[in-house]
């Protein structure tokens, strides 16, 4: 390299090729170093509520179909995402509409938030109702046809497997069947959590999901997790982190609101809120009733590598 082109310091070398390549294969290479491709640093996650999306899906005057939680470009991605691992969406269904999701996911999980309805995927059949949790296997076509108009909340890893240019799962390949949650028994099942009790050195009263084929991981599907969590009223979440990004639909919480790094964040109802990874952040409860969230978080990924990090922290001053 000739001295008026030489950099100050590694840093400033631009992606290097092999001095004489003798095939295509070698040709393809590229060479960086600890100065120009270590510690890289991509676009942040947002502390970021979608409200508006919610609002379209709820508008009468809205059609049947997608509405997507899309922060791709704010994330320097190739592809619709959420957070870089995960994508939000709602999807609207008419009285007497059918609405077919084929997602290039592992899974998608879904929370109705109105209506009632029917799903048919793999050669079975749920009938849901608002409050209602379900997951659908990757890799098969589900058809979902409203009964009373409908609004669902549904969360894919179609940016992970985009980021890997991954296909979904042929299908009977997905790690999870078709799996139910009614409303009457997530009650149930958080009733006995705050029945029981739980020490302090545990985060919170949230109910978590999971299935008969991950039952061993904990998790809903392989790099997801999702929980219910619940809040008192007048109680508060204690400042904790981890490195897991929080996708949370809020379901009820009037006078609530989260610490995200210091920075407040009100609730507001169907939102669709990011808590970014690693940042230090508490829920608040300052209403009358129990506040609901259900959270979505790509923790499978971190509790896979031992990574997770969740401890308990102050705020920030």
């Amino acid at each position: 390299m000739p001295d008026d082109l030489r950099p100050r310091d590694i840093a400033g070398l631009p992606a290097r090729h092999a001095r004489e390549s003798r095939s295509p294969a070698e040709a393809r290479g590229r060479f960086f170093n600890t100065g120009n491709a270590f510690n890289i640093v991509n676009p942040p996650v947002p502390d970021h509520a979608f409200t508006e999306e919610p609002r379209r899906a709820l508008d009468d005057a809205s059609p049947t179909g997608l509405i997507a939680c899309d922060l791709s470009q704010v994330l320097g991605c190739a592809f619709p995402a959420t957070t870089p691992l995960v994508l939000a969406r709602y999807g609207r269904i008419r009285t007497g509409e059918t609405l077919t999701t084929d997602f290039a996911a592992t899974g998608t999980i879904a929370y109705v938030i109105q209506g009632t309805g029917v799903t048919v995927c793999a050669a079975e059949e749920i009938v849901w109702a608002a409050g209602d949790v379900f997951v659908l296997p990757g890799g098969q076509p589900a058809s979902h046809t409203a009964k009373a108009t409908a609004v669902l909340w549904l969360v894919t890893n179609e940016p992970q497997l985009a980021f890997e240019n991954l296909r979904a799962p042929a299908p009977g390949r997905s790690p999870t069947d078709l799996v139910h949650y009614r409303a009457e028994e997530i009650d149930r099942q958080i009733d006995l959590l705050y029945e029981i009790g739980r020490d302090s050195s545990i985060a919170g009263s949230a109910l978590i999901f999971s299935a008969e084929r991950q039952e061993a991981s904990r998790n809903i599907l392989p790099t997801l997790t999702a929980a219910m969590n619940s809040l008192p009223a007048g109680f508060v979440q204690p400042p904790h982190r981890h490195n897991a990004v929080a996708i949370s639909l809020i379901i009820r919480g009037e006078a609530c609101f989260s610490l995200i790094d210091g920075r407040r964040k009100d609730w507001s109802s169907w939102a669709t809120t990011i808590t970014p990874p690693v940042s230090v952040h508490s829920h608040h409860n300052g209403g009358t009733g129990q506040a609901r969230f259900l959270i979505i978080q790509d923790g499978g990924i971190y509790y896979h590598a031992r990574a997770m990090g969740f401890e308990f922290a102050e705020h920030p001053a």
